[in-house]
């Protein structure tokens, strides 16, 4: 994409944060939506959760991407979180999605670019699943599936609507990696149950590359999973931090401790996910950090 103006949604987020600064360094403009007040030319009011937003704050932008949305991590699903998690992405997909469509044709964007994730397939076991599996059972699937479906008004008008199934995001700065990070330094990782179950993860550097080149490449519409190619066991993930950081991994979390800190939550946490990201690499995107191991070192 030549030099483009580009409407951010979630800009202040972990994933957000770091594709706004890969964006504006290569000369793009970023127009990030805000809640409070805007205080300069390059903010536009939102507000998600109520579903509204300034749509003349979108107009001549080539290309919105919605990444916003409540941490799913972030505190135990009590019924008012559950809520929140699924309103902050709905709500908020709709607002973007009918303001888009209401935007005369010659001042819509080119591409709208929605946020998503893996938990649309649920529990998948040893399975492995790709963009053409159908959505899971439980609370996150059926978030997943009212988010995308929100999404219908750009669709609708004309503009080629991308849907960003991510998975676990390697980072230091934030999401699952985040929290581990500081365990296993401080030597108190360990694996999450029996460590079977199977973990969709990303590097960060490949999330935001993945992110840009469904935006760059003309004709890509509809999911795409944002996972590495080669997904690993709890087990694995345990053994290459302990390897990487050099600290001993000698703390497994009983899956009974786990459900009775974490709740109806623990179940994301002992879920096993095995997600191909076979759309994308159909359409030509290379991973730099495609092996757990490699993605661990280029967090650090």
């Amino acid at each position: 994409m030549e030099r483009a103006r580009i409407a951010v949604a979630g800009a202040s987020g972990l994933i957000g944060g770091a594709l706004v600064r890969s964006l504006t360094a290569d000369g793009h403009t970023v127009v990030r939506l805000v809640r409070a007040a805007p205080r300069a030319a390059d903010e536009v009011r939102w507000d998600p959760e109520r579903g509204s937003v300034d749509a003349a704050g979108l107009a001549g932008c080539d290309a919105v991407v919605n990444l916003a949305g409540a941490g799913v991590g972030d505190r135990r699903w009590t019924d008012a979180y559950k809520a929140r998690i699924r309103d902050s992405r709905v709500r908020g997909t709709t607002a973007l999605a009918e303001a888009v469509a209401g935007l005369p044709e010659d001042a819509r964007p080119r591409v709208f670019l929605n946020g998503s994730a893996i938990g649309y397939y649920g529990e998948t076991g040893d399975r492995a699943v790709d963009e053409g599996a159908p959505p899971g059972e439980g609370f996150l699937p059926g978030v997943c599936v009212e988010w995308e479906s929100a999404a219908a008004p750009a669709r609708e008008a004309g503009v080629r609507t991308v849907f960003a199934r991510t998975g676990l995001v390697v980072a230091r700065g934030g999401g699952a990696w985040g929290r581990l990070f500081p365990l296993f330094r401080a030597g108190l990782g360990g694996r999450m149950g029996d460590g079977r179950q199977y973990w969709s993860f990303i590097a960060l550097h490949d999330e935001v590359a993945a992110l840009r080149h469904l935006l760059d490449t003309d004709g890509l519409s509809g999911p795409f999973n944002l996972t590495a190619p080669h997904p690993v066991t709890n087990r694995e993930v345990t053994a290459t931090m302990a390897r990487v950081l050099r600290r001993p991994a000698l703390f497994p979390v009983p899956e009974a401790v786990l459900r009775t800190v974490l709740g109806e939550m623990a179940g994301d946490v002992l879920g096993s996910a095995r997600v191909l990201p076979a759309r994308l690499l159909e359409s030509g995107f290379r991973f730099a950090f495609p092996r757990i191991e490699g993605a661990v070192r280029a967090a650090l």
